[in-house]
């Protein structure tokens, strides 16, 4: 299992917390090694195959439904009460990086919750923002990727939208490369998934501020 460099791990959170703050987002490539990468990856391909990812819903609670025409992607969420050891070391750098965000953005995040994200071919996610009404709760948005390659003909890109002081709205494009890491105020920054060419995977959490 990865064996996490201290010193570079530290700098690398201090680093994405300072782009958050100036920014509402960040992007860093090779978050995690590549042999985690791909023990993540293979975790998750045998979770899949024994039939532990249902269709992703829009909504919460009562108001939860399956809208495939808004996203069509299919998720597992994690129990923190029952991670395994490779769930774990995760959730034990991201712990580093909400301490890391709440120092310099004074976030008061609290906890951390998160599913595997798997979006067959054809599949996508409608524009959207990651915190409404009955998940307020969300603050950071973070989504890791493990693909084994990608290429931007294989597209799926995360879109991400700006606006300027002028009104004017500018969007960002970005692949989902494996051991890249996206983060970003989930209030803030409207995003969607665009159609995808080949399955396309990732861990994607939320900080929260319960």
């Amino acid at each position: 299992m990865m064996q996490y460099n201290s010193l570079s791990d530290s700098r690398t959170n201090e680093q994405i917390a300072q782009e958050l703050y100036q920014n509402g987002w960040s992007i860093t490539d090779q978050y995690i090694s590549e042999n985690f990468r791909k023990e993540l990856l293979e975790e998750q391909q045998d979770l899949m195959y024994h039939g532990q990812f249902r269709h992703a819903g829009v909504g919460k609670g009562e108001s939860f439904s399956i809208q495939p025409e808004i996203r069509s992607d299919k998720v597992m969420w994690m129990d923190e009460g029952q991670l395994t050891p490779l769930q774990q070391a995760y959730w034990d750098r991201l712990e580093n990086l909400r301490l890391a965000i709440n120092q310099r953005c004074y976030l008061g995040l609290r906890s951390f919750e998160a599913h595997f994200a798997m979006y067959p071919p054809g599949s996508f996610y409608l524009r959207h923002l990651d915190q409404f009404q009955s998940v307020s709760y969300r603050k950071v948005t973070v989504i890791l990727y493990l693909n084994e390659r990608w290429e931007a003909s294989d597209e799926g890109a995360l879109r991400m939208y700006f606006t300027a002081e002028n009104g004017v709205e500018t969007y960002r494009d970005v692949l989902p490369v494996g051991g890249r890491l996206v983060t970003f105020l989930s209030g803030e920054i409207p995003h969607e998934v665009l159609p995808t060419k080949k399955e396309r995977i990732s861990i994607t959490g939320w900080f929260k501020d319960s």
